[in-house]
């Protein structure tokens, strides 16, 4: 399982490393993708079939909102191949997508890794810090119905 935060540099060249501890889990190959929030997603094949699976379901008719996510995550995706020192490349329309400063955080979620700019990610984790006590109550919430 794909767990966990880890600081990385944006290097010269669009090259970031993937942390050792995501590459045992995902291989060496990837498919590299815009995910939500401005941060971009890293999925090893499997579970990129799976999350594809889950976004177009099982629906004969492809209504605008399936095609609307197709476009954003599958329009965006590019396979990424680790060289010998676990880095990959990062084309440039992610790397602006998610406003990649010098420094990165990788974030393991279990299925997926979100890969964030590190300004805007501890942004973010103060938001869901403060706010994480109303996401359990809205979530035990659910689990009763």
């Amino acid at each position: 399982m794909l767990l966990g935060t880890y600081p990385a540099r944006f290097a010269s060249g669009h090259r970031i490393a993937v942390p050792a501890q995501f590459r045992a889990y995902l291989g060496e190959t990837y498919v590299l993708a815009k995910w939500y929030e401005e941060c971009l997603v890293l999925f090893d094949g499997e579970s990129w079939l799976a999350l594809y699976k889950r976004l177009v379901g099982e629906e004969k008719t492809i209504i605008g909102s399936i095609r609307d996510t197709e476009r954003f995550i599958l329009g965006s995706a590019y396979e990424a191949e680790a060289d010998n020192q676990g880095r990959i490349v990062v084309p440039e329309r992610l790397a602006t997508y998610a406003h990649f400063g010098e420094e990165i955080y990788f974030i393991g979620l279990g299925d997926r890794v979100e890969i964030w700019d590190k300004n805007i990610w501890e942004e973010k984790e103060k938001s869901v810090a403060k706010d994480a006590a109303k996401y359990i109550e809205e979530l035990s919430k659910n689990e009763k119905r």
